[in-house]
């Protein structure tokens, strides 16, 4: 039995290649994969060779926003069925070190996360026609209306979730919240639908880009503003040592950062959801006004609730897929996805 892969080789360099697919073993399912978003890490490995100090050091299957139906039963597989259709976890924590025993497992010391050039040999990914998977990594949907390509965005509100979860712990809780998003790409967006749905009384949205921004509206966003052309609408927010009392910075832009802090009410809370390379921040703006600062990492639990969420369509996230190409396509997939005029969140879909 064979598969297509979506296999990165080195900076710009992506093949579809075939290889070979083994039958499911015990506690195993096989998955015909339906839909894969290309992420922004699988951007940044395919322009950049990587993020930060993660490099591609070897060929690697891209991609971890994944779902499909089921084809075929490992050994000792209970609770699914071949035909279903499923969301998968790409998380593959040990359950045993240190922080999976105490429920971090976003934190596993030898976590195995799918598209992931972290550890080397890397973690090969789910952007393939046929793949086995392990069956605790499947989260099976109910409603037959909801499409597996709805279902592969569970992964990134996943992270929104947590990343509002994160938050919480320091807000209290969102409900009612004045709340500032920095970036309105997919992360951006779903953070928006996010606090929507949690709540939030007012939900303010930047951006460079007039495109995202309309999405940031139809995802739930009560004001949006373009600080390429609008820069001062934002820096009023500022004033009386801010507005807001929750930021998420979804960027990872110095600029967008400083600007986050600058707006955030003294003892607010800015949750530091995008990730990139060394980047500078206001530590005397922080400390000034006693802003709680929050990193926010993956997710853990949150995955079947994103799943759940979808399948429910308690959060509509039809909105932020631009478009769907075949895997056949990868490179015209992969130039769309950079473009951040015209898409949030390009798929690619699978031969099922």
């Amino acid at each position: 039995m064979k598969t297509r892969v979506c296999r990165l080789h080195g900076q710009g360099d992506i093949r579809i290649e075939e290889i070979d697919v083994a039958a499911p073993g015990p506690g195993q399912v096989l998955i015909a994969m339906g839909a894969g978003g290309i992420c922004g890490s699988d951007l940044h490995y395919f322009k950049d060779g990587g993020f930060g100090p993660i490099r591609v050091q070897e060929p690697i299957i891209l991609g971890h926003e994944v779902a499909g139906t089921i084809r075929g039963l490992g050994s000792g597989v209970e609770g699914l069925a071949e035909g279903e259709r499923v969301a998968i976890n790409p998380s593959r924590p040990c359950n045993a070190c240190t922080y999976c025993r105490q429920g971090l497992q976003q934190h596993c010391l030898t976590m195995r996360f799918f598209g992931s050039a972290l550890r080397f040999p890397h973690e090969q990914g789910g952007f393939r026609d046929l793949m086995v998977v392990d069956a605790a990594q499947c989260v099976r949907l109910e409603n037959p209306e909801v499409s597996l390509a709805e279902a592969a965005c569970a992964e990134p509100l996943a992270v929104c979730l947590h990343a509002l979860e994160r938050a919480g712990t320091s807000a209290g809780n969102l409900a009612g919240k004045r709340v500032l998003v920095t970036g309105a790409g997919p992360i951006g967006a779903l953070t928006v639908a996010a606090l929507r749905h949690a709540g939030a009384e007012q939900i303010v949205v930047t951006d460079l880009e007039d495109y995202p921004l309309d999405i940031a509206r139809r995802m739930g966003a009560t004001e949006t503003i373009n600080i390429r052309t609008q820069p001062d609408l934002l820096a009023g927010y500022a004033t009386g040592k801010g507005h807001f009392d929750v930021a998420f910075e979804c960027s990872a832009a110095a600029p967008a950062i400083r600007a986050a802090i600058q707006a955030t009410r003294p003892q607010g809370t800015v949750v530091a959801v995008g990730v990139a390379g060394e980047v500078a921040v206001p530590l005397n703006l922080i400390v000034g006004k006693e802003i709680a600062f929050i990193g926010t990492h993956r997710f853990t639990a949150e995955y079947a609730a994103a799943v759940r969420m979808i399948d429910r369509r308690a959060i509509d996230v039809r909105a932020i897929i631009s478009a769907t190409h075949d895997i056949g396509s990868a490179l015209v997939a992969f130039d769309m996805a950079q473009d951040r005029c015209r898409a949030i969140k390009v798929q690619l879909s699978f031969a099922s």
